[in-house]
């Protein structure tokens, strides 16, 4: 395992776990961006907060055996892409949309270095 993958995959599980439960608890500071979004308060459990607090694990365990922790990233990366989709969608260019290309980035850095070769 290269240094870069094990700092970024650790700064992705930390970053996608708090984001994750964040959206569980319904996180008050996250909530008007989400209505921004037209992202209705019953999905901040199931699909969002479960997604990703389960991606995050994913990752997590990955560092145990790398396909979990592929599979878990490749997740994230489709969860991100349709994150940015649901906020283009609504007109949303606000702080949470630029939040969700970070989280996008983060993603596929976390993929790219976790395959082989990476």
């Amino acid at each position: 395992m290269t240094t870069a993958y094990l700092a970024v995959t650790f700064t992705a599980i930390v970053a996608n776990g708090f984001s994750g439960i964040a959206a569980l608890l319904h996180f008050q500071p996250i909530m008007p961006g989400m209505a921004k979004a037209g992202v209705p308060v019953s999905w901040l459990t199931f699909p969002i907060g479960t997604l990703k607090t389960l991606g995050a694990l994913g990752l997590a365990a990955g560092l145990l055996v790398r396909p979990l922790g592929i599979s878990a990233a490749i997740g994230l990366v489709l969860f991100f892409v349709c994150a940015l989709y649901t906020h283009i969608r609504a007109g949303d260019y606000s702080a949470q949309f630029a939040l969700a290309i970070g989280f996008l980035g983060l993603n596929v850095a976390a993929l790219a270095l976790s395959l082989p070769g990476g």
